[in-house]
């Protein structure tokens, strides 16, 4: 069975806080209302990367949002205009994950204000994970979220964008479905979806910025194990490296390009 529930009574979050404490706290107060909710071996603490920002100190004037995408982006993918005349850049960051303005946010932060994504997101979450480990004695991972859109999918979900002491990947390839037939691919990306279930009980309104998962301990290991940025998948097996506009201008433009080429050699 899969428990999943939010911390409640976790405040605003400033530079310099010391969020393990803060968890901590929150875990403690809710245990002692619910003993069955204190924090167990084999839990797996899931943190919304906004209070991480803004406890690593990651806010920035609303007014330098396009020149933080700018310095944040490492690869523009595709930029469309809107009916407003507001361009839209989905764009490689610096961590690797691609995204909508590279994950810079106004949502959930003070007024005129913008948060950056965490410096290092699997850091922070290792950082956490041991910080409650030495706490409360017992072996628990911690997950880093973001909201991210998907591609050919409307909407958007919570993904991992941080782990530590979780096992990100179930790897189930060598194993037979219940055909008996051999698994040849199937690697769910488990760190994903418990982010997506955290998110259930967390909202987006809630100020309910942190949630537990319950009953996949034997998803929990040291913490060491592979981070959220194992996830992003390495260009040369990306097929889908630009927009279709944008690679529909850069063939158009190369095979013109090619044309005046010929045009110009000289006759054999």
């Amino acid at each position: 069975m899969l428990q999943v529930w939010a911390l409640p009574g976790i405040g605003e979050i400033a530079a310099g806080d010391d969020l393990v404490a803060v968890i901590a706290d929150a875990t403690t107060a809710q245990a002692a209302a619910s003993a069955d909710l204190a924090l167990r071996d084999g839990d797996i603490v899931v943190v919304t990367s906004k209070i991480v920002s803004k406890a690593e100190g990651r806010m920035l004037r609303a007014d330098d949002r396009e020149d933080a995408i700018t310095a944040e982006t490492v690869r523009l993918v595709a930029a469309r205009t809107g009916p407003t005349g507001h361009v839209t850049r989905i764009v490689e960051n610096r961590l690797g994950i691609v995204s909508a303005a590279a994950g810079v946010d106004a949502s959930n932060t003070p007024d005129g204000t913008i948060l950056l994504l965490p410096v290092d997101p699997d850091a922070s979450a290792r950082a956490l994970a041991s910080g409650l480990r030495d706490r409360f004695g017992v072996s628990v991972g911690v997950l880093i979220t973001d909201t991210l859109g998907r591609a050919w999918r409307e909407g958007q979900t919570d993904h991992a964008i941080g782990a530590a002491g979780v096992h990100v990947f179930e790897d189930l390839r060598g194993q037979t479905d219940a055909e008996g037939r051999p698994l040849m691919v199937t690697m769910p990306c488990v760190a994903d979806e418990l982010a997506g279930a955290a998110d259930l009980v967390k909202g987006k309104a809630a100020r309910l910025p942190v949630a537990v998962v319950r009953g996949r301990g034997d998803l929990v290991g040291v913490l060491d194990l592979p981070g959220a940025r194992s996830i992003v998948r390495p260009l040369e097996r990306d097929m889908f490296r630009v927009g279709a506009d944008e690679a529909y201008a850069a063939g158009f433009e190369a095979g013109t390009a090619a044309a005046r080429a010929a045009a110009a050699a000289p006759a054999s």
